[in-house]
C-alpha cells in the first residue's frame, strides 16, 4: 500500500479544513468568555463508500469541532406592575430605575437652598416635591 499524504489528500482540502479547525480551537480557548477548563475537540472523520464491482470508492473528508459554549452573560432587572396604567414593566438596573431619583436630579431640586449635611435636610421651609421631579 502507497503512503498517503494527509497534506495533499483531497486536493488538500484535509489539510485547510484542519488549519481552519485549529484556528476556531484556538480563538475559542483565548475568549475570556469561555471557561479555561473545558476541553476542546477537533475530529478528523474519512468515509469510504465502494461501489458494488468494489473497485472504486468515494471518499469524504470532514473535521468537527468540539468548541467551548460562550459562559451566559447575567444581569438583573427590577420588575413590576404600574398601577395607574395596570401595565406591566421590566427595567434593568442601571443609571436609571424607574421611580428613583439620581443623586445629581436631587441635587438640581436644592441647588442654592441650605442643606444640613449632618440629615441632608434643607434648612428652608419649603417642601421639594420628589412626585414632580425629573424621573429617568
Amino acid at each position: 500500500m502507497e503512503r498517503v499524504n494527509l497534506e495533499t489528500f483531497a486536493g488538500g482540502a484535509l489539510q485547510e479544513k484542519f488549519d481552519d479547525a485549529l484556528e476556531k480551537v484556538l480563538q475559542n480557548m483565548m475568549d475570556p468568555n469561555t471557561p479555561h477548563k473545558n476541553k476542546r475537540k477537533i475530529q478528523v472523520e474519512v468515509t469510504f463508500a465502494q461501489n458494488e464491482d468494489r473497485n472504486d470508492t468515494s471518499v469524504d473528508v470532514s473535521v468537527v469541532t468540539k468548541l467551548a459554549a460562550v459562559k451566559p452573560a447575567n444581569t438583573r432587572m427590577a420588575i413590576g406592575k404600574d398601577l395607574k396604567t395596570g401595565k406591566c414593566y421590566a427595567q434593568e438596573y442601571g443609571s436609571s430605575i424607574r421611580g428613583q431619583m439620581s443623586l445629581e436630579e436631587y441635587q438640581s431640586e436644592t441647588e442654592g437652598k441650605a442643606v444640613d449635611p449632618e440629615t441632608g435636610e434643607i434648612k428652608e421651609t419649603t417642601v421639594v416635591n420628589f412626585r414632580e421631579a425629573k424621573q429617568g
